[in-house]
């Protein structure tokens, strides 16, 4: 790894894991939390969670876990260039939605509406809860015990009665300060793979059209320069060179805004990163463009009326499975069912956001298709 930065995370000044651990001997503390993350069975689960389009809709959308990884991709690539914790980058990113449910945000929206009588459902206090409890693969603790410099990075966002709960790692949403830089950019990494991913598979379905997207500014800017340099250029081809274009630009001024607020703000340690006002963001053109593309995938990808349908499906698919087990918690697997005894509503919802699209789907008939066992 190239020299670090003086805001970089070091390992040697971790605030370490919650249970003491030998040092691993052929890697880092960071590596060791990536290498945990990817061989933990929710990382595994990502395979057959949505993105945008439910998993047995076309085999060549993105799922969760293509989305991870190309998050991490992007994020490992900004942390390069800043002189940053590359393996922190990765490990942050890899984990980042863990805790997502099924049939993607219409799925969140549905399972945080059966808990709102129970401190609701978040995916990202999901993620972190999976980390640092729902996974079971070591014997001396529950959870995968990852640092906490990757464990702030996972907890993107937390209302301060949920932070209280939370102790040192949700601490900076009731200080009011920021986590490592590494974290931050992490949060805008994943925003340029979401935004810029579901723009390659809205063209790839057919709900969307080239010309729709013409009309937005950083689409129309990046594919008129793909035009001039490749006059014949034309169907997969454009869009794939259009998008990879439009990643690049965000990335690069992502860097070099980010490189800018860090001179200005004269940081020169990971102390002053989180005392400092936020330091990884966009320059203000590209904040608007990148703000007007979401607006129109909001209008015209998660709105259109046949993504809105499987929406639908989900919620109900979602709340008919917890109320069921609400009704009856004798219904649930009998690991959940012992979790349950002590909290009812979370151990449901552990159970139904661990679940993949086509899990869901298969427990929904088993609970309620007559002739299905």
């Amino acid at each position: 790894m190239a020299e670090l930065a003086a805001y970089a995370v070091v390992e040697a000044h971790s605030r370490g894991r919650q249970h003491a651990e030998p040092a691993p001997s052929a890697r880092g503390e960071f590596q060791r939390d990536r290498d945990r993350v990817v061989h933990s069975t929710a990382f595994r689960r990502l395979e057959y969670k949505t993105q945008v389009f439910v998993n047995h809709e076309g085999d060549l959308f993105r799922t969760r876990l293509t989305h991870s990884i190309e998050v991490a991709q992007i994020a490992r690539t900004l942390a390069r260039a800043l002189s940053l914790n590359e393996d922190l980058a990765e490990a942050i990113a890899l984990a980042h939605d863990l805790g997502h449910t099924p049939f993607g945000h219409a799925g969140q929206d549905a399972l945080n509406a059966c808990m709102r009588d129970h401190g609701g459902f978040e995916h990202n206090l999901q993620s972190l809860r999976t980390v640092d409890l729902l996974e079971e693969r070591y014997g001396a603790f529950d959870g995968l015990n990852l640092t906490y410099e990757t464990r702030e990075g996972i907890l993107k966002h937390c209302a301060p009665k949920r932070a209280q709960e939370l102790g040192d790692v949700g601490r900076r949403f009731l200080d009011g300060t920021q986590p490592s830089l590494e974290a931050q950019l992490c949060n805008l990494a994943d925003e340029i793979g979401y935004n810029n991913h579901d723009v390659d598979d809205g063209l790839r379905s057919g709900l969307l059209t080239v010309e729709q997207l013409d009309e937005t500014a950083i689409w129309s800017r990046h594919a008129a320069l793909v035009r001039r340099d490749f006059p014949d250029i034309a169907g997969r081809r454009l869009i794939h060179e259009t998008v990879r274009r439009m990643i690049n630009t965000l990335a690069v001024d992502l860097i070099e805004e980010t490189r800018r607020r860090v001179v200005a703000a004269a940081v020169a340690s990971v102390d002053e990163v989180r005392a400092a006002a936020p330091l990884a963001a966009f320059s203000e053109a590209a904040h608007a463009a990148h703000r007007e593309l979401k607006h129109f995938l909001r209008l015209n990808l998660y709105q259109h009326y046949q993504v809105l349908r499987m929406t639908n499906k989900a919620r109900r698919i979602i709340t008919d499975l917890f109320d069921a087990f609400m009704d009856d918690p004798r219904l649930l697997p009998p690991q959940y069912l012992a979790m349950a005894r002590r909290d009812k509503p979370r151990a449901i919802a552990d159970y139904v956001a661990g679940m993949t699209d086509r899990y869901a789907i298969r427990e929904h008939r088993r609970l309620f298709a007559v002739g299905e066992i």
